[in-house]
C-alpha cells in the first residue's frame, strides 16, 4: 500500500512539472472558420447582462450594473445599445447607444441629458466583440489565443485570448478574454484586464438571437 501511495503521489507531481500540451492552431481555425459562417446569418441579439467591475488600487472596490443590451448589423450598418437599469442593486436609467458612428450616452436615460463621445466612432469594430463579429473580424485586429472549451449557463463554448493589435488599444486594455457560442456568433462572458489590475467582467444571459428588437432600442427615452 505504501509502494502505491508513493507512486500516485510521484506520478502528480510529474503531471504537474510537465508543459501543457499546447493547443493545436487547427483548433482555432476550427472555431475562426464556425465565426465566419455564423456572422453571415447574424442579424440581431438581445441579452441580459450583468457588468462587475472589480478595483484594486488605489482602493478596492466593486461595481456592478444590470440592464439589457442590444445588437443589430445589417452589411456594414453596426448598432449597439446598453441600457443600465440597476447599479448596485439601486435602480439606474443610464443608457449608451452607439448608432451611425456615433456613441452617445445619459446619465438619466433621457434624450434631453445625452451627451456625444467624441471619436467612438473609429473603435467600432471593437465594440461588435463577440456578437456578429466574424473570425476574420477578430483575426483583423487581435492576437488570438484558442484556449479550449468551457460550458457555461449549459452552452458549450469556444474561451478565446485576445490582444489587440494596436498598440493604443492594448495600452489601455492589455488583454481581452471571451466566451463564445460559435454557432450563434454571440458571447456569453467577457472579461476585461486592465493594465492598473481592474477587471471587468460581463456576463450575458438570456440570449435572444435573430429576433425582433424593440422599437426604442436604439433611442433614449423609449420605454423598455
Amino acid at each position: 500500500m505504501h509502494r502505491t501511495v508513493k507512486f500516485a503521489c510521484c506520478a502528480v507531481l510529474l503531471m504537474a512539472l510537465l508543459p501543457n500540451q499546447p493547443v493545436r492552431a487547427d483548433d482555432l481555425d476550427s472555431v475562426l472558420a464556425k465565426l465566419d459562417a455564423a456572422a453571415k446569418d447574424f442579424h440581431t441579439t438581445t441579452a441580459a447582462f450583468e457588468f462587475d467591475t472589480i478595483q484594486t488600487y488605489p482602493i478596492p472596490d466593486q461595481d456592478v450594473m444590470a440592464g439589457i443590451a442590444y445588437y443589430n448589423r445589417k452589411g456594414d450598418h453596426f448598432q449597439m445599445a446598453a441600457h443600465i437599469t440597476s447599479d448596485n442593486k439601486h435602480p439606474a436609467a443610464k443608457a449608451y447607444i452607439f448608432s451611425g458612428g456615433v456613441l452617445r450616452e445619459s446619465d438619466t436615460g433621457k434624450e434631453k441629458d445625452a451627451t456625444t463621445i467624441t471619436q467612438a466612432g473609429k473603435y467600432e469594430s471593437y465594440l461588435m466583440l463577440g456578437f456578429g463579429a466574424s473570425g476574420h473580424d477578430l483575426e483583423d485586429k487581435w492576437t488570438i489565443k484558442y484556449l479550449g472549451s468551457e460550458i457555461i449557463d449549459g452552452v458549450k463554448t469556444d474561451k478565446l485570448e485576445l490582444v489587440a493589435k494596436d498598440e493604443t488599444i492594448r495600452k489601455n486594455l492589455p488583454k481581452v478574454t471571451i466566451w463564445l457560442d460559435t454557432a450563434h456568433a454571440v458571447s456569453l462572458k467577457q472579461v476585461f484586464d486592465e493594465p492598473d489590475g481592474t477587471t471587468r467582467t460581463c456576463h450575458y444571459t438570456n440570449i435572444k438571437v435573430n429576433q425582433p428588437l424593440p422599437k426604442g432600442a436604439f433611442s433614449f427615452d423609449a420605454a423598455r
